[in-house]
C-alpha cells in the first residue's frame, strides 16, 4: 500500500503547513508564525474546529479559534500582572506563546504525518515572564488523531514555574452539551462559587468559564453534533478542564489546563521545571461515531 501520509504547504496570508492522512481522509492545518496555532482539524472527514477568520488574518488580533496554545499561563491575572521573587511583571491572558511565531524545526511522513515547532524566550518574553526557555510542539497526525507532544524545557538557572494548557474551539451544534467525565463538580466563575456536576453544563447566556474538577480519569469526550462525539485524552498534570463559548456564536471551548485561573498570583497548581530540564506532555483528540 502507498504511504497515506502526507506533508502539504500552503499560503493564505500566512504560510501554513497540512498534515495528511488519505487512508482516514484527515487533514490538520498548522499555521507557526500566529502562535503554532492549529486552525482546522478534520478528522475523518468531519472539520472539529471552529475558526473566526477575521481574527486569524488580523495580525494585532487574538485569534478566535483553532488551538491556541496557552504558556505559562491559563486564563487571566489579577490586574494583568503578577508578583515573583519581589518584582511585579504584566502579562496578557494565557500567556506569551500564543501571540509569537514559532519555527518549523522538522518534519515527516512516515508512520505518521508530522510537524516539529519551537519557540524561544526572547527579550521580549523575558520582560513579562523572567524565564528563559524553549517550547518544542510536535504535532502528528496517525489513524486519523492529532497527537500534540509537548516540551517545555527550562534554559534558567532556578525552578522556572509554569502553568500548560490549550483553548480548543471546536465547531458544535449547540451549548447544552452531556460531557462524559468523571468530574464530580465545577467552579462557575460567574459566580465564584464550587457546584455539582451531574454530566451536562448548559454554556448559553453564560459570560464567564466553567472549570470541571476533581476527574480522576484523564480524558473526556462530548457531542460535536448528533453524528460525532469528540475525545480528548491527556496526561495527568492536565487536572482541569475549562468550558467556555460566546452567545451568538456557533463553538464551545473545552480546554485541558494543569492548573486554575490565576495560577501565579495564588501560587496553586504551579508546575516546577527545574534548571536544564524538560516537562513533557501529550494531548490527543479524535472524533468518533455518536
Amino acid at each position: 500500500m502507498l504511504n497515506p501520509y502526507e506533508i502539504s504547504r500552503v499560503t493564505d496570508q500566512y504560510p501554513l503547513i497540512d498534515l495528511i492522512d488519505h487512508a482516514t481522509n484527515s487533514r490538520v492545518r498548522i499555521c507557526p508564525e500566529r502562535g503554532g496555532i492549529v486552525i482546522g482539524a478534520e478528522l475523518g472527514g468531519r472539520q472539529l474546529l471552529y475558526l473566526d477568520p477575521d481574527t486569524f488574518y488580523d495580525p494585532e488580533a487574538n485569534i478566535r479559534g483553532g488551538i491556541p496554545v496557552l504558556f505559562p499561563i491559563c486564563g487571566q491575572l489579577r490586574g494583568g500582572e503578577y508578583e515573583w521573587e519581589g518584582r511585579t511583571y504584566k502579562m496578557k491572558n494565557h500567556g506569551v506563546a500564543r501571540n509569537r511565531p514559532w519555527t518549523e524545526a522538522a518534519t515527516g511522513a512516515d508512520g505518521s504525518a508530522w510537524v516539529q515547532l519551537t519557540l524561544r524566550s526572547t527579550p521580549d518574553t523575558l520582560a513579562s515572564y523572567p524565564f528563559e526557555f524553549e517550547l518544542r510542539f510536535t504535532y502528528r497526525l496517525r489513524e486519523g488523531a492529532l497527537t500534540i507532544e509537548q516540551e517545555y524545557r527550562n534554559l534558567s538557572d532556578r525552578p522556572m514555574p509554569m502553568v500548560a494548557g490549550f483553548h480548543p474551539y471546536f465547531a458544535t451544534e449547540g451549548k447544552n452539551l452531556p460531557y462524559v467525565t468523571d468530574a464530580q463538580r465545577y467552579l462557575d466563575y460567574n459566580d465564584g462559587a464550587v457546584k455539582p456536576f451531574e454530566g451536562t453544563l448548559d454554556l448559553t447566556g453564560m459570560k464567564e468559564s466553567a472549570a470541571l474538577l476533581d476527574a480522576a480519569r484523564p480524558e473526556i469526550a462530548f457531542p460535536l453534533s448528533t453524528e460525532a462525539m469528540v475525545k480528548m485524552t491527556y496526561g495527568e498534570e492536565f487536572r482541569y478542564v475549562v468550558l467556555w463559548s460566546v452567545e451568538g456564536k456557533p463553538f464551545v471551548c473545552v480546554e485541558p489546563w494543569t492548573a486554575l485561573n490565576e495560577a501565579l498570583n495564588d501560587k496553586k497548581g504551579l508546575l516546577q521545571v527545574q534548571p536544564g530540564e524538560t516537562f513533557r506532555a501529550e494531548l490527543r483528540i479524535a472524533c468518533e461515531e455518536a
